[in-house]
């Protein structure tokens, strides 16, 4: 949901990262996942992540913040705004995130209009911008997995490229889905959280499933909330004790910043300080003091 984060998964090697719009609702403005964001809140958050990385991005719109025609407008912003793909769902305003009970559904004729006008715009702009649509009809009100080939085989009908399934109940599920849409489904993406136990990485390539992604979101605030909760009961003693344990971590360093500093492309401005400024403006190195020298820092990581 963060530019660091993308940053941080480009670093590592990830060929993709996934925007959820849960994570931006909650990580960016601090609100529940209810239809609470709006389309421009998102955009630019989404320039803000594919200025920072070169990752590519696919993005979680929602239900495309209104109709067919506000569908337009978004999809030709997100675009605008350096993604390679996004999903829309076919959920009713206000929508809920995948995981939440109490989901309702549109009209199938009425999304299948949005994902027309998605792919129109999509043609127009940019050829290669992958389009997903992603049905919550399996747990919604009224849901079943027979609603959901219905949709599935609709909205693939509509142009989408890839066809994103929330809630999936089984692997038994997930191969009757397969099977009943062979002769169109060729790419399935979706959340299988549901699935107990989990999904296996071999499973997930057997079912042919495109796109499964991890909420970093949730590893992210779980590791954050037992660091807090001890340093709240140890204080400095604590936190100087995982500063040493960490300082040779790739995210560690000075004060545990210096990963993250380089993270953000702190070395590459020191090198454009050397192209573009005149020699006695770079003077400042040797007559400050600093844990973290860019300069060095740069040479480090070249």
């Amino acid at each position: 949901g963060t530019a660091d984060q993308a940053q941080l998964a480009e670093k590592i090697g990830f060929k993709a990262v996934l925007i959820s719009g849960s994570s931006v609702s909650t990580q960016v403005l601090g609100l529940p996942d209810v239809g609470l964001m709006t389309m421009t809140e998102l955009v630019h958050n989404v320039e803000n992540i594919c200025n920072a990385s070169n990752i590519s991005t696919m993005v979680d719109c929602d239900t495309g913040f209104g109709n067919a025609i506000n569908v337009r407008r978004t999809v030709a912003s997100v675009i605008r705004a350096g993604a390679a793909g996004l999903f829309i769902e076919d959920q009713a305003s206000p929508k809920r995130c995948a995981f939440v009970k109490g989901k309702e559904v549109i009209s199938l004729e009425e999304a299948a209009g949005k994902y027309r006008a998605a792919v129109d715009v999509r043609n127009e702009l940019d050829p290669d911008f992958i389009i997903m649509a992603r049905t919550d009809a399996r747990t919604a009100v009224g849901g079943s997995l027979e609603e959901v080939i219905r949709r599935g085989r609709a909205y693939l009908d509509a142009g989408a490229d890839v066809l994103y399934v929330a809630g999936l109940q089984s692997r038994d599920e997930v191969r009757h889905l397969r099977n009943a849409l062979k002769d169109r489904l060729r790419f399935l993406s979706g959340s299988w959280s549901a699935i107990k136990p989990p999904l296996t990485q071999k499973e997930i390539q057997e079912f042919g499933i495109c796109m499964a992604h991890c909420n970093l979101r949730s590893i992210y605030f779980i590791a954050l909330h037992d660091f807090l909760v001890e340093f709240k009961e140890r204080g400095f003693d604590f936190a100087n004790e995982f500063k040493k344990k960490h300082e040779d971590h790739p995210m560690g360093g000075a004060d545990i910043s210096s990963g993250v500093f380089d993270l953000s492309g702190l070395p590459k401005v020191a090198e454009w300080e050397k192209k573009y400024l005149p020699p006695e403006k770079l003077e400042k190195y040797e007559s400050s003091l600093g844990l973290y020298d860019p300069r060095a820092r740069g040479e480090k990581n070249s």
